[in-house]
């Protein structure tokens, strides 16, 4: 099931991650316009939208859109997880322990 589970979890993957991305875009889009009264910046390097509001979008935008896409592909490792009683393949544990981290080369 090597080959197949990849390919699952690919798809899987790629559909949580392109849905969270499109509902927190709809979300954001809602909120900008409920915040400011307009409509998000379309381009945010476009010169005749104001610095500050084209930081603003882009940093707001990156990070929820980030977060909602890493929420989702979690929720969909969970679920592959709970499927087929492994991880997916490109999901190792992180081993984030610095104690039993190998030393870095200088």
């Amino acid at each position: 099931m090597a080959s197949g589970g990849s390919k699952f979890w690919t798809a899987l993957s790629l559909a949580a991650a392109l849905g969270a991305a499109a509902v927190a875009k709809k979300t954001l889009n809602t909120s900008w316009r409920a915040a400011t009264g307009k409509n998000p910046p379309a381009n945010p390097a476009d010169p005749d939208v104001g610095l500050w509001e084209a930081v603003a979008w882009a940093a707001l935008s990156g990070t929820a859109i980030g977060i909602a896409r890493m929420l989702a592909t979690r929720k969909a490792a969970d679920y592959y997880a709970r499927s087929t009683g492994h991880l997916p393949p490109d999901l190792r544990k992180d081993d984030q322990n610095a104690d039993a981290a190998p030393a870095t080369r200088s």
